[in-house]
């Protein structure tokens, strides 16, 4: 059974050719001839999820995961509006999603009707290619995909598919005929100079190399390896980096909390090298605006952010590219002791930082030990925004467990179902750990029949959103209240609801405990710890005066 509707017939022959798998299909009627055609296709794994907002981040996790595009589909109306979180997310940490719409034909907009909007280019800011198809265009349409799809095999990130059908939309037929696509040549990427770079790398005294949030790579952290064998070089890493080597600080915040004016003139780099995606750290740029680099390199084929007001290039190429070539060219540097001073100092700082912990009371920072110490090997861990990610700084992440974290629009929205997203897709078990105010945003991400049974999420409930209390100025103001947003809601009943074991903890023997079987068994898990909201602030800023 096949949609009658060629547009619709089009389309599903597009995302075969361009080897789309999964298909994530919310309810609607004008979507009826989409929602035909994938359902009865074997060629994809069709999932049904009501919510469309929780809908696109499901499928964000996905194709995060699995680095596959995943297309969404949904009905005409408000419904493709509350796609957007999920695709500037998408668009802004390079995630390939497809999102198909359903419309009306252009001679039924603004007539009246309900759920009629303007879709044409509605994404048109966070985009990489917007195809408004129409209705008995066959040629147009084919090419058109052809272009949407082109730039999504080149270039990672959200393509929208816009598809108008008129009535009948329930019409079927026993065959779809099939429609052919050719791929559009590759886009060329830069011919890069390695031989100037390396000539300026190799005569610079202090070279700082910065790593957003990145894959895992075994090949990469090799090849990055051999460019930091050099004293002159010194690399960050953050905990979204997942790149791991003894040598890299990977606790950029510990590093420069309390650094002095000479400090802070002695780590100035010469040159700036960074490549993955967007940086967590504030200390680190403040830093690296305030102390500028004579010269800033990103490396990303799609875009450069000048994040730091220093951007002097940008390099056209994939980071692995980039460092194959630019390894075989750099130089030992003698005499130089930039990364051995700030490698005795991150030493010095994760001495304190054991300390402090060891006397350190209940809070959210003494949770954040005993969480991320227990996560098993092996794993991957899906982090919320605002002060969770920045809680997770902090620490030294095990090398085997993997870290992902909506980094490209830093919202809360959506955490827990790219969570469910990326737990469905990935191979390994994956655990939320997330602020109660990100978890009761997007608590209809729960509302999914392909929650995976070693799925866990444990909520660091600290009654509101404790980064309020952190950050200078809300605390100053006589409106605390509306930053923080406190409340006394608990997950026992969304757990009751959707099925989720459920337990809490309130102490470090609680914690312990509810930690000590927590991954264990074959139903998905969710760990509530209540932490003391009128202490965490306190806490933290103790812990950041004793590391000094």
């Amino acid at each position: 059974m096949y949609p009658k509707k060629e547009l619709a017939q089009i389309i599903i022959s597009a995302c075969r050719q361009f080897e789309i798998e999964t298909v994530v299909i919310s309810p609607g009627s004008r979507n009826a001839p989409l929602t035909i055609g994938f359902s009865n296709d074997t060629d994809f794994d069709t999932i049904s999820i009501v919510d469309e907002r929780c809908a696109a981040f499901f499928a964000l996790g996905i194709a995060q995961q699995r680095q596959k595009p995943v297309a969404i589909v949904c009905t005409s109306g408000s419904a493709l509006l509350n796609y957007y979180p999920a695709v500037a997310e998408a668009y802004y940490s390079q995630i390939p999603l497809v999102i198909i719409s359903a419309d009306r034909p252009r001679h039924l907009i603004d007539i009246g009707d309900g759920q009629t909007i303007r879709q044409e280019n509605v994404f048109t800011n966070h985009i990489l290619f917007s195809a408004n198809l129409e209705e008995g265009r066959t040629e147009m349409n084919c090419n058109m995909l052809t272009e949407a799809f082109s730039m999504l095999t080149q270039v990672k990130g959200p393509i929208h598919i816009n598809a108008p059908f008129d009535e009948p939309l329930y019409e079927t037929v026993d065959a779809m005929k099939a429609y052919p696509f050719k791929v559009d040549q590759q886009i060329e990427m830069d011919d890069v100079a390695y031989k100037a770079l390396s000539s300026e790398w190799n005569t610079a005294k202090k070279k700082m190399i910065l790593v957003g949030v990145h894959y895992p790579d075994r090949e990469l952290e090799l090849l990055l390896d051999k460019v930091a064998n050099d004293p002159s070089v010194l690399v960050l890493t953050e905990t979204t980096s997942n790149l791991h080597n003894h040598r890299f600080i990977n606790s950029i915040d510990n590093l420069i909390f309390n650094l002095t004016e000479e400090e802070f003139t002695s780590l100035q780099p010469d040159i700036l090298l960074t490549f993955g995606g967007l940086i967590v750290s504030k200390k680190i740029k403040r830093f690296l605006r305030d102390y500028k680099p004579k010269a800033h390199w990103h490396v990303n084929e799609l875009r450069a952010f000048d994040t730091y007001f220093a951007l002097t290039k940008h390099i056209k190429i994939d980071s692995r590219t980039f460092f194959e070539h630019f390894s075989k060219l750099t130089h030992y540097s003698n005499g130089s002791d930039y990364e051995s001073k700030w490698i005795s100092h991150r030493d010095h700082t994760n001495e304190k930082h054991k300390e402090y912990l060891e006397i350190a009371p209940y809070s959210d920072l003494k949770v954040f030990e005993s969480i991320l110490e227990t996560l098993p090997e092996n794993s991957g861990v899906q982090f919320s925004n605002s002060a969770i990610i920045r809680y997770s700084q902090l620490f030294k992440m095990k090398d085997s467990v993997t870290v992902f974290c909506n980094r490209g629009t830093s919202g809360i929205d959506g955490s827990t179902s790219t969570a469910v997203g990326a737990a469905y897709a990935s191979a390994n078990r994956v655990t939320l750990i997330t602020g109660d105010l990100s978890f009761f945003y997007d608590s209809n991400g729960l509302w999914n029949r392909h929650i995976s049974k070693d799925f866990r999420i444990i909520i660091v409930n600290n009654s509101g959103g404790g980064i309020f209390k952190i950050i200078p100025g809300p605390s100053t103001t006589n409106s605390l209240h509306y930053f923080e947003a406190p409340h006394e809601l608990t997950a026992e009943h969304l757990c009751k609801m959707y099925g989720l074991e459920y337990a809490t903890a309130d102490s470090m023997e609680s914690l312990k405990a509810g930690l000590e079987n927590f991954y264990e068994g074959e139903q998905p898990k969710l760990l509530e710890v209540f932490t003391p909201n009128d202490q965490n602030d306190q806490i933290l800023k103790q812990y950041i005066n004793h590391l000094r």
